[in-house]
């Protein structure tokens, strides 16, 4: 007599989740584009509270806002709308100088104006902020990309008024004396790194000083000053090597070509080189890439060498492109700025470039605020650092909006299928 083995029910398959509604799914979780773009809506929000808080007008409105609360808030409202169209006119374009370009009355150049000051002011900040990506990526946080740009403000500027040369040849002298210039100045503590094991934080911050009282010092040289001046001004930097530009009013060069092509490098170098390999694995474990066979200190000395170049590349577009002489402040801040990009643009090349254009937009658009409507340039810095301080805290913008967990990887394994 034979039994036989009760047949097993077939379990229904699982239904797979469309491409859409994964797609749906993610666009309100916590992936990176959701809590980027979240993080500027609260800047923004918080910004406007700010506004508000700022104008005495304004807040006259708010004395008796229980017996006629519309005055306050329709004062609230056109202070606010004013305030942001203004950043996005300054930092974009103008729709009536647009209008007024495509009629007739006016020209391409006023047009383009505000575009081209973000541009501008974006170009030497993607350098820095590659510079600190990159030293991030292989664990050092390089805090020294400030005075490594003034180096490279001051090399390529020297090279640039005191050296005759060609049009172009007198061009990448320039550039190429300013990322040497750079690269040195990181090469100090990426050897104290890796042989005495300095930490690159104490090291780059104490160069920034150092880097700064140097500049100082030098324009105030016979040689360097300019001689019909009694201030701290260099000569005038040779038309030579300057960087070209589009007609005047215009201001952006051609260094946003050269922060493109470096954000094209810099990603090809992490990804898809032997080095950037290397980087990535000394910035995970140390001491699991040495045990590997890599060279951290090699990794180390190499890395600040590349990023402090990139650093000095930036100091040069600055001064080549949009300065015409060294001074005292021809550097700004555009170091520490491109601290603030690298952390906005997660360390990630492109991100950065991304972030060096947001950063560039409120700058330009900050000028047109402050002129039009009175509000400060140190609330565009407020509201740069509010992006920062929410990006950096995912957690809170998570808690904020109540995102959901992100599914990207299903996301991918859709759209590779096809919807």
């Amino acid at each position: 007599m034979t039994t036989e083995a009760p047949e097993k029910k077939a379990e229904p398959k699982k239904e797979e989740e469309s491409f859409f509604g994964v797609f749906l799914h993610n666009l309100w979780s916590a992936n990176t584009v959701v809590v980027t773009l979240l993080s500027i809506l609260l800047a923004l929000i918080i910004g406007a509270v700010l506004i508000v808080v700022s104008d005495s007008d304004v807040l006259a409105t708010f004395s008796y806002f229980t017996a006629r609360p519309s005055d306050a808030l329709t004062a609230s409202w056109d202070l606010i709308s004013h305030a942001y169209a203004d950043l996005f006119k300054g930092a974009i374009f103008d729709p009536a100088a647009v209008q007024a370009w495509f009629s007739g009355s006016g020209d391409w150049k006023t047009a383009l104006n505000p575009l081209s000051e973000t541009l501008t002011y974006a170009a030497p900040l993607v350098f820095t902020g590659l510079a600190v990506a990159l030293a991030f990526r292989g664990g050092l946080f390089n805090i020294g990309a400030q005075g490594q740009a003034v180096i490279g403000c001051v090399t390529a500027g020297v090279a640039g008024f005191a050296i005759g040369l060609p049009p172009v040849i007198h061009l990448i002298v320039a550039l190429a004396a300013g990322v040497i210039g750079g690269a040195l100045w990181g090469f100090v503590p990426g050897l104290l790194k890796a042989r005495t094991g300095a930490h690159e934080v104490i090291t780059t911050i104490m160069l920034n000083y150092t880097a700064t009282l140097f500049l100082g010092w030098l324009i105030l040289q016979n040689g360097v000053q300019d001689p019909d001046r009694t201030d701290a001004v260099s000569k005038t930097i040779d038309s030579t090597a300057g960087l070209p530009a589009l007609p005047a009013p215009l201001r952006v060069h051609l260094g946003i070509v050269l922060a493109v092509l470096a954000t094209a490098g810099v990603a090809w170098l992490i990804n898809r080189s032997s080095f950037g390999f290397e980087l990535r694995a000394v910035g995970v474990n140390p001491p699991a890439a040495k045990t590997a066979g890599m060279s951290v200190a090699r990794t180390y000395i190499t890395l600040m060498v590349v990023a402090g170049g990139l650093a000095g590349l930036g100091g040069a577009v600055q001064v080549l492109g949009t300065a015409d002489r060294l001074t005292g402040q021809v550097a700004g801040n555009i170091g520490f700025d491109g601290l603030l990009v690298a952390l906005l643009g997660r360390n990630k090349p492109w991100g950065v470039l991304f972030a060096a254009m947001l950063y560039g937009g409120l700058r330009a658009g900050g000028n047109l605020m402050q002129v039009d409507v009175g509000v400060s340039l140190e609330l565009v810095t407020v509201l740069q650092a509010l992006i920062v301080i929410f990006i950096a805290a995912p957690a809170l913008v998570k808690s904020i909006f109540q995102l959901r967990d992100a599914r990207t990887a299903r996301l991918g394994a859709s759209m590779a299928k096809g919807w």
